[in-house]
């Protein structure tokens, strides 16, 4: 009976972070337009582009080869996989033994490499640009975020994601420093990652500036909408990383009923309305920096994250 209540959560939880992805998109938009004193489009506009993008056939060039086919897919595979393992409402999740958090990021770089290699696949001035910026730009945050990860499971013992989600929810860490540098280091690297403000703009087309954008300026139809689909569900699921490790309260416990689901629901949906006000907060209050200093910016991160595990060796005497 435990074994099919942890299929059946693990089931409604991967439900969940696909229907709430374009939400948080949304609401984020939303949320940063009425900050900046404008109406905003409707919360549930992602919803009506991903479903037009849906109806329509991609458009390719004439010397595309598999790889602008394969590249949607193969990147949005790994996203809906590493959202199955990052927790929301309940713990104990028929993959929790598989949430391990160095996974976690060799799929979220599985789903860069595919999309950088789109990018570069049609041979355009754009793809390359944008393919090599943020190929060096993952140079830095993917040893920031292993950094990080090594923190953790300093601090837990385990990279499981249940597991350090279950230590720190105990409380018996209490306040370290290494952890709040940590968090200030994961925090830099889920901006880099999610081609957010200060990094990149999601809303442009400048040439000059854009990363993200660059490499899908080829994309159309069905490979767009998996191409926006992934980018939402890649920042749900950093969001609900980030409250996962940083606020482990409210889920219910493994092996719980409807009614701890429901009261787990209801937390998790308020940690992630305060994840994205929080987010459209900090990008309204901020510009763009130039793409020359975002190196400096997630080297800033990667030294933190050094700075994080460097302390904990020193003070558990594992040095």
């Amino acid at each position: 009976m435990q074994a099919l209540g942890a299929v059946v959560t693990q089931l409604l939880h991967l439900a969940l972070m696909l229907a709430a992805a374009p939400l948080v998109v949304g609401a984020g938009r939303w949320l940063k337009a009425r900050m900046l004193g404008r109406r905003g489009a409707s919360p549930l506009q992602p919803y009506r582009d991903l479903d037009k993008l849906l109806r329509k056939r991609p458009v390719l060039a004439d010397n595309a080869s598999l790889v602008s086919e394969a590249a949607p897919y193969a990147a949005f595979a790994a996203c809906v996989v590493a959202a199955a393992l990052v927790p929301s409402f309940a713990r104990g999740m028929a993959l929790a033994p598989l949430s391990d958090l160095i996974l976690l990021a060799g799929l979220l770089a599985l789903a860069r490499v595919a999309l950088a290699l789109a990018g570069m696949d049609v041979g355009t001035a754009f793809g390359g640009l944008g393919a090599a910026r943020e190929m060096s730009f993952s140079a830095f945050a993917e040893p920031a975020l292993l950094l990080c990860v090594l923190t953790f499971a300093i601090l837990a013992g385990t990279t499981n994601l249940d597991a350090i989600a279950a230590t720190f929810r105990d409380g018996a860490l209490g306040l370290r420093v290494s952890l709040g540098l940590a968090a200030v280091a994961m925090l830099a690297v889920a901006v880099a990652e999610n081609a957010r403000i200060p990094v990149d703009n999601p809303a442009t087309h400048l040439e000059l500036t854009m990363v993200h954008e660059a490499m899908l300026l080829e994309s159309s139809g069905r490979h767009l909408a998996l191409w926006e689909y992934g980018a939402a569900l890649r920042l749900t699921l950093w969001l609900a990383l980030v409250a996962a490790v940083f606020v482990p309260f409210g889920a219910a416990p493994a092996g719980s009923g409807p009614l701890a689901w429901a009261g787990g629901l209801l937390a998790w949906a308020a940690k992630m309305g305060a994840l994205c006000l929080a987010l459209a907060a900090f990008e309204s209050a901020i510009a763009k920096m130039r793409v020359f200093r975002v190196p400096e910016f997630l080297g800033a991160a990667l030294l933190l994250a050094l700075l994080a595990a460097a302390l904990l060796f020193v003070s558990t005497g594992l040095a």
